[in-house]
């Protein structure tokens, strides 16, 4: 098993997906026109007007905090220490590139989730890569495809990895026993998952802002008391990158260990490209009633993510000088002593609670995705769903004792999978998103509120649900 997840691992992430990532990323950015930078502003504008929702629906806002809750999770706090360790400072500077292109590719597969999305048999409304695979490239077979790698991803590997990371933190913190610690997250997060869809985003809606805010509050903090030292912590990370300065911690000096690393941990983080926000992104309700909407506020979350909490993160461990190449401490432990620098002992202690609360949310919010594509593959019945709610909360107790290098590897391989499958599908659907954006930018600028109408699209009137888009 272990040789085939390495075997898959170097191919995807070798060869395929670490130029694949960055090129449809820039490629999106040219042809939606630096949309990111460009129109920042709108998707600020987007997210203040997301309270709306409706019996079918989700609020927008609620979509942003539970794919928030996937994002903000491991990969903000053990994930960029990973990172640091392997790649050394210039691996910042490659997540960061990931997330300022990944914001165009976070904003096209949200739109298209949002164009193709359906009604289920409870009249709520599902969708995600699958269905626009489906439906947009008319290929049920690599929506399939694509529905089981996100269960095996989501509803399983990645739920093993948030364990894994929350019982690292506790165990250093308090001491508790890693198996005793997974136990106890099963079943707190089996009473949020077995309340369903609508339970899981209010939880989201009231838990992801409050950590998000604290943590960066707290990291905000500590530059401010390091403020000499952090332009200089900067500089290094970019020079880093380019091999113009001997890397703090990891292969020093490598471009291509500082490169992999931190595309490899970019994604994880962000997931931009990787198909799973979209599933989310699809259940929303748009404000204003157009496609381009929700992929404005989804691409806001890849920059929240990236740009402000895995920075915050990665400079707090290079201020403290706790990183040391080939010392074995690495993930959520080189944070907690990052931070145990900065603030004595209750360093230590806040690392354990973000670390609980940032990857308690994601295995909900996880859960949510892989349930979404189960239901897709007609699955979605009591038993279907009892099954997998069980195998998730299986996953989260044996994630709790499994080594951490083992889990990781697991979790590139199968994320490897899906972000292959799902980049060549937004590829292959960027005209259309082309002319969703190109429509929306053109009625704000004629001080409209934007609103979607079919008929102005006549290619689509046997792909999209003429019910949900009169």
């Amino acid at each position: 098993m272990t040789a085939i997840v390495d075997f898959l691992n170097s191919i995807l992430w070798g060869y395929v997906l670490v130029y694949g990532l960055l090129a449809v990323g820039v490629f999106f950015t040219i042809r939606l026109g630096f949309l990111q930078f460009v129109n920042f502003g709108e998707m600020v504008r987007a997210i203040r007007g997301s309270r709306e929702s409706d019996v079918h629906g989700i609020s927008p806002f609620q979509a942003l905090c539970t794919s928030l809750a996937s994002r903000v999770g491991t990969g903000n706090l053990a994930g960029v220490a990973v990172a640091l360790y392997l790649g050394g400072a210039g691996a910042i500077f490659w997540m960061w590139m990931v997330a300022l292109v990944g914001m165009a590719t976070g904003y096209a597969e949200s739109t298209l989730a949002q164009l193709y999305k359906v009604r289920d048999g409870k009249g709520q409304y599902r969708g995600g890569p699958a269905v626009y695979i489906a439906k947009g490239l008319k290929a049920p077979w690599a929506a399939a495809i694509f529905a089981v790698c996100l269960i095996i991803s989501f509803g399983l590997v990645f739920n093993a990895v948030q364990a894994n990371s929350i019982a690292d933190a506790m165990e250093g913190a308090f001491g508790a026993p890693k198996l005793g610690v997974g136990v106890v997250i099963a079943a707190l997060a089996g009473i949020v998952i077995f309340g369903g869809l609508r339970k899981i985003v209010r939880f989201a809606e009231f838990v992801v802002p409050f950590m998000a805010g604290a943590y960066v509050l707290l990291a905000l903090g500590v530059m401010a008391m390091n403020i000499t030292e952090v332009p200089g912590i900067l500089t290094m990370i970019v020079k880093s990158a380019f091999g113009l300065e001997e890397a703090a911690g990891g292969a020093a000096g490598s471009v291509t260990a500082a490169m992999l690393n931190g595309i490899k941990r970019g994604l994880f983080s962000n997931e931009a490209g990787m198909g799973s926000a979209p599933n989310i992104a699809a259940t929303a309700t748009p404000a204003p009633h157009h496609p381009s909407s929700q992929g404005l506020v989804q691409a806001f979350g890849v920059f929240v993510d990236t740009i402000i909490i895995c920075t915050a993160t990665a400079v707090m461990i290079l201020l403290a000088g706790v990183l040391e190449p080939g010392s074995g401490i690495t993930g959520t432990q080189l944070t907690q002593q990052a931070m145990e620098v900065h603030l004595g002992e209750f360093g230590g202690y806040f690392i354990a609670v973000a670390i609980l609360f940032f990857a308690f949310t994601s295995i909900v919010a996880n859960y949510t995705y892989a349930e979404n594509a189960l239901i897709y593959l007609k699955g979605g019945s009591t038993l279907g769903l009892t099954l997998l709610r069980l195998a998730a909360l299986a996953m989260v107790i044996w994630g709790g004792y499994e080594a951490v290098v083992t889990v990781f590897n697991a979790a590139d391989a199968s994320m490897g999978l899906m972000a292959a499958i799902n980049l060549v599908a937004i590829v292959l659907l960027s005209g259309t998103v082309a002319k969703l954006t190109k429509d929306y930018l053109a009625q704000r600028k004629e001080g409209l509120v934007p609103h979607f109408k079919s008929k102005d699209y006549p290619e689509l009137h046997e792909k999209i649900d003429s019910n949900i888009w009169h």
